[in-house]
């Protein structure tokens, strides 16, 4: 069980929130919460006779990966697209997975990876397109409303690829019905929330974000499915305003990285309280940070 904590005074400044809280899945010994659902998608796959599991990642969800398998006693191979940040990179190394570069986003790296499994018989992981994940992820969910002092009235998370949005939001439709479910992208990736308006996976326009953990360009349509039930909205933020989240994060010892800070960044447009801000993760290079503190106006968008 990850804590529930109030949050700082600064970000209930900044979010203009006097109820808001903090669910800290970066506190986990990896620095996120993909580890919740990876063992027992792992545990499956080995039960399945396999040997080692390939996977593709912008690193914490192959770190996740690599650290089950390292626990079931399988191999890891992990492909990861170039410029991944080298704190995933350097973790994904401390637990032993195979780390291969390749394409020119994580999706190509995806498409890599996924013949390299085909090629050699082995089991590809692709993240968001398992159930088990959706699973595991409800228990996040399930912690919130027991730690909660009384029902949050909305709970924010972070969207990549989906599956935890969907886990999240699938606990909540279940245990909390008037529990508003926002989820949150980078306005730069949008195709999960452009799939979810339009109710099926669509192809959008797509650039790049300093929110690596939410860099999807191509819509799982498992996820999509499951998104259109149990999320109430999906609101888009800028390149500018993660950054500012971040530093605001960062300057209350909140240290997590630019994926959790969109959470920070869409309670700026004001829910109902109390607020649950889902933090997913910690795994940042110390060099972004500095950037976001000191140039600001290098970040695209408004402030």
């Amino acid at each position: 069980m990850t804590p529930l904590e109030r949050a700082p005074d600064a970000l209930a400044r900044y979010a203009a929130s006097d109820d808001l809280w903090l669910k800290r899945e970066d506190v986990h010994e990896l620095g996120a919460f993909k580890w919740r659902a990876t063992l027992p998608v792992v545990s499956a796959f080995v039960g399945a006779g396999h040997a080692a599991v390939v996977t593709s990642s912008t690193g914490n969800h192959g770190a996740a990966v690599a650290w089950a398998c390292r626990q079931l006693g399988v191999a890891a191979i992990v492909f990861v697209p170039p410029g991944a940040a080298e704190r995933k990179l350097a973790l994904l190394g401390e637990l032993g997975a195979a780390v291969r570069v390749a394409g020119a986003d994580l999706d190509e790296a995806k498409e890599v990876a996924r013949a390299y499994a085909d090629d050699a018989g082995l089991p590809f992981f692709e993240d968001g397109a398992e159930p088990l994940q959706y699973e595991a992820y409800g228990a996040i969910a399930d912690e919130i409303l027991d730690q909660s002092p009384v029902t949050p009235g909305t709970v924010v998370t972070p969207i990549g690829n989906g599956a935890l949005a969907g886990g999240i939001g699938a606990a909540l439709r279940r245990r909390g019905p008037d529990v508003r479910h926002v989820g949150v992208v980078a306005e730069e990736m949008p195709v999960m929330a452009a799939s979810y308006e339009a109710g099926e996976p669509v192809d959008v326009d797509a650039g790049s974000t300093v929110a690596d953990g939410l860099a999807v360009r191509v819509a799982i349509p498992l996820a999509v499915s499951r998104l259109n039930t149990v999320v109430d909205d999906i609101v888009r933020v800028s390149e500018r305003a993660i950054a500012d989240a971040l530093v605001v994060c960062h300057d209350a010892d909140v240290l997590i990285e630019p994926s959790a800070a969109t959470a920070l960044a869409a309670a700026r447009n004001g829910y109902d309280g109390p607020v649950v801000l889902v933090m997913t993760g910690r795994n940042v290079d110390s060099e972004l940070v500095a950037r976001a503190h000191e140039h600001p106006e290098s970040f695209a968008g408004s402030g």
